[in-house]
């Protein structure tokens, strides 16, 4: 499961968005949260991706 936050971050010429990713661990079974800051253009493949 993944979901894309709503707000954008903007710097001072490039437009940036932060993607959260919830990766279960295969040892324990337990759920942890990956945060990323990157263009929109590279979300979709970055919440793709194992």
């Amino acid at each position: 499961m993944a979901k894309k936050t709503v707000a954008s971050l903007q710097t001072s010429s490039k437009r940036l968005t932060k993607a959260i990713k919830m990766v279960k661990s295969p040892k324990t079974g337990a759920y942890t949260f990956t945060e990323a800051v990157m263009p929109p253009e590279l979300v979709d493949a970055w919440l793709s991706k194992k």
